[in-house]
């Protein structure tokens, strides 16, 4: 049996890819005593930040399948919510592998949300290992390319003033409009 063709863009997939196995691993470090803590992401505990991130890849792809995705949903966590995640997020990156490159934009869209919530949450609970930094530069990119002050939406505030030099996901935090000195 033969290997299915990859179509995507190569690069847009390898960091949906990294996004979702490093946000794997930041769901799979939650603790029960970490749960009523807020998170960077205003108005979110971390319950509700890893419910809604739990649920992101199952979400992508029915959204990449053409169904109507209901984000505002609040997903409670579930005692498998890390091996649910897991194989949605593997059953995601099988179904970005059959999509043309022309879809590579909604790939980097899905990265930036990832990298994101991935970083909301390792703020939130301590989390001390270093965050791929190639996720954050796509992601960065993306969203620069894409967001405009009219078109912010609720889900991001206006820019926080971030340091040039400063790492790349206080970076994203900063332009998402999230403080990165915060929390």
């Amino acid at each position: 049996m033969g290997t299915p063709q990859q179509t995507t863009d190569h690069q847009a997939v390898v960091a949906l890819s990294r996004a979702l196995d490093q946000a794997g691993d930041v769901l799979a470090a939650v603790r029960p005593d970490h749960l009523d803590r807020p998170t960077p992401c205003e108005g979110w505990t971390v319950r509700q930040l890893v419910g809604h991130l739990a649920a992101t890849p199952a979400n992508f792809l029915a959204m990449n399948r053409g169904e109507d995705v209901d984000w505002s949903a609040e997903h409670e966590p579930s005692d498998t919510y890390v091996a649910d995640y897991r194989a949605s997020a593997d059953d995601l990156i099988h179904h970005w592998h059959q999509r043309p490159d022309s879809d590579a934009p909604q790939a980097d869209f899905q990265t930036a949300e990832l990298a994101l919530h991935t970083w909301d949450l390792a703020r939130a609970i301590g989390w001390s290992r270093p965050l791929e930094p190639l996720v954050a530069e796509r992601a960065l990119a993306m969203l620069e390319g894409a967001l405009t002050p009219d078109n912010r939406g609720d889900a991001f505030r206006p820019p926080v003033d971030v340091p040039a030099d400063a790492p790349v996901y206080d970076r994203l935090a900063g332009f998402a409009g999230r403080d990165p000195s915060t929390l």
